[in-house]
């Protein structure tokens, strides 16, 4: 919008004032990984079975935190479709940018979780119940079409070149996953009957969308690993990615593993507890090496230069991912191992948040976050 003010005969008028905001144009979709990060610090550390005097109470003040940075990324979402439609239809046309849409989703689902966990202690739990349904319902929505356009458009209208694949392609089919290891928490809610069975089925058939999918882009991220040789430095982080539908996929086993008994028929009810360990353990075992593979390709970067960029956000939601895995096959195996593995990891998420959130709001407050992106070089990625 711009206003020109009138002017006397003959006289020239001034340039246009421009109002719209520019520090919106270029906010893009991954934004989000600040909200899904932050509510997976406290739906992680409500998980953990071991009791930490005060860990409650700081889980509640995170996911306010959390709820606050929902509200804000979407309104200044929305702000960025309004004023800046041509900016917003680019990012859905880029193709190292389209897959962050995946990211709206599992903030709305991430949230919503940690409301129905933690949020309950300050809004009350009929409340907490209704704040999740909206936003659960929401994500899902968003998550199922996000797993359907971006592969569209990245069959129809990006232009791909062999070897480029990344890790960020896995956002938009990891959404569907964090709707089936949230899900669960709504089952006890409803009425015994065709609804829980339902709602539970549904979760599963997520469950196996979200993992098959993963099953087709694991392996190119490696082929391109091992092929064409490191990420670029600024794109390291998001090597954690992968970490993120193995751990919420050992979540969800377990998540519904709990809510069965009292949603299918028991001879279902016992295999799901059953194949919560058994596709777990090998699960988390391979999230493990893929965590020390991630783990050594980070300190390489940083060794050579690796600044801060918003991919560092790739520290935090995958990694509370295991840890919430972790601490479901520890429920399920009584093992102290995965107790404490579930303790590890969680110190290693909460320093990765902190890290990545004091680095994030220096950034936004001098506003080398929100500048125009720079000109790339010959044969570098955008790190959005």
């Amino acid at each position: 919008m711009a206003i020109f003010p009138r002017t006397g005969t003959g006289t020239a008028a001034p340039r246009p004032v421009d109002l719209r905001l520019p520090s919106l144009r270029y906010l893009g979709p991954n934004w989000y990984a600040t909200v899904m990060g932050t509510a997976v610090v406290a739906t992680a550390g409500a998980s953990l079975p071991v009791d930490v005097p005060g860990m409650r109470a700081s889980c509640v003040v995170v996911w306010a935190l959390s709820a606050v940075a929902l509200a804000a990324v979407l309104t200044a979402r929305a702000g960025h479709w309004i004023l800046h439609r041509d900016q917003a239809r680019a990012h859905l046309m880029d193709p190292a940018v389209a897959p962050f849409h995946g990211c709206m989703s599992m903030a709305l689902l991430a949230v919503g979780a940690g409301t129905l966990v933690v949020g309950r202690d300050v809004i009350g739990h009929p409340a907490a119940v209704v704040v999740d349904t909206v936003l659960f319902t929401t994500g899902t929505v968003a998550a199922l079409a996000v797993a359907v356009v971006v592969p569209y458009l990245m069959v129809v209208r990006h232009r791909l070149a062999p070897g480029t694949a990344s890790p960020v392609w896995l956002l938009p089919l990891v959404s569907p996953m964090v709707s089936a290891a949230v899900g669960p928490l709504l089952v006890p809610e409803l009425a015994p009957g065709q609804g829980r069975e339902a709602l539970l089925l549904a979760c599963y058939a997520m469950f196996g969308l979200s993992l098959l999918g993963t099953l087709v882009v694991v392996p190119l991220v490696f082929s391109r690993l091992v092929h064409e040789g490191p990420l670029p430095l600024a794109m390291t982080p998001t090597l954690f990615l992968v970490l993120g539908p193995l751990g919420q996929s050992t979540t969800a086993v377990n998540q519904l593993a709990d809510v069965a008994p009292g949603a299918i028929a028991a001879p279902y009810a016992s295999a799901f507890g059953a194949f919560a360990v058994l596709y777990g353990v090998p699960v988390m075992g391979f999230a493990l090496l893929w965590l020390a593979l991630s783990a050594a390709m980070v300190v390489r970067a940083m060794r050579r230069g690796m600044g801060f960029t918003m991919t560092w956000w790739g520290f935090t939601f995958p990694v509370g991912t295991c840890v919430t895995g972790a601490a479901g096959l520890a429920r399920h195996t009584g093992l102290d191992a995965f107790t404490w593995l579930a303790v590890g990891l969680y110190a290693l998420l909460v320093t990765a948040w902190a890290v990545a959130g004091v680095r994030t709001l220096g950034g936004l407050f001098s506003g080398v976050l929100l500048a125009a992106p720079r000109p790339l070089r010959p044969g570098t990625v955008r790190t959005t």
